[in-house]
């Protein structure tokens, strides 16, 4: 008796022709591909302000997808920013359980921040301002925010490892004098970075600096 045989077993080119089929990103994992893309086109010395369309054609997606993960451009710098401070502030903390408080770990801070961007120059340039000039003003209210969070955890560093009888001003006003100034001096260093193509490293002649400041 016949059988169908014949009629019903796949060919073996077709299956081997066939597409494989794409596989889709996990939870969580296209927001991370968008904002990866996004510190990459900030790399680039001189870019132009990122605009959505040249994010999504990066990507090889509609503006319509990335606005599925993000509401706005806005709302991604503000995820950027928001693991600019975790990273810098967890490393802050690392710094606090191995150093004591004092001159030597407020150096050992500056220096990771520089180090940081120096790293990473896509976020430097969001860190410097530049990436933010004509983006939504919260932004950089966002990263002054930051800033100001910064020479807080220096100046209470500064404070804690003050001598009660040192110093001129005391070491409330002392401390806080050299938070700002160091606050102030790694601002510089990553704008200057940013502003000079990436030429100028946030690291020169660091330790240098920080023992005349300090």
């Amino acid at each position: 008796m016949p059988t169908d045989d014949h009629r019903t077993a796949p060919d073996s080119d077709d299956t081997a022709s066939a597409a494989p089929e794409r596989k889709r990103p996990r939870p969580g994992e296209r927001r991370v591909q968008i904002l990866e893309a996004l510190a990459q086109m900030l790399e680039r010395p001189g870019a132009e302000r990122v605009t959505t369309a040249a994010l999504a054609a990066r990507l090889g997606v509609s503006e319509a997808a990335l606005y599925r993960h993000f509401a706005s451009k806005a709302q991604m710098f503000e995820a950027l920013i928001d693991f600019i401070e975790s990273s810098l502030f967890g490393l802050i903390q690392q710094v606090g359980e191995h150093d004591h408080a004092g001159p030597a770990r407020a150096a050992r801070i500056v220096a990771m921040v520089l180090q940081f961007g120096e790293k990473n120059p896509g976020m430097t340039r969001v860190m410097a301002g530049d990436a933010l000039v004509f983006e939504n003003e919260r932004l950089q209210q966002r990263m002054n925010q930051l800033f100001d969070k910064l020479e807080a955890a220096l100046r209470q560093c500064l404070r804690d490892g003050a001598a009660r009888d040192d110093g001129a001003l005391g070491p409330d006003a002392e401390a806080q004098v050299a938070a700002s100034t160091l606050t102030a001096f790694a601002a510089g260093r990553l704008q200057r970075f940013a502003r000079s193509g990436f030429r100028r490293a946030p690291s020169e002649h660091l330790e240098v600096c920080l023992a005349r400041i300090l």
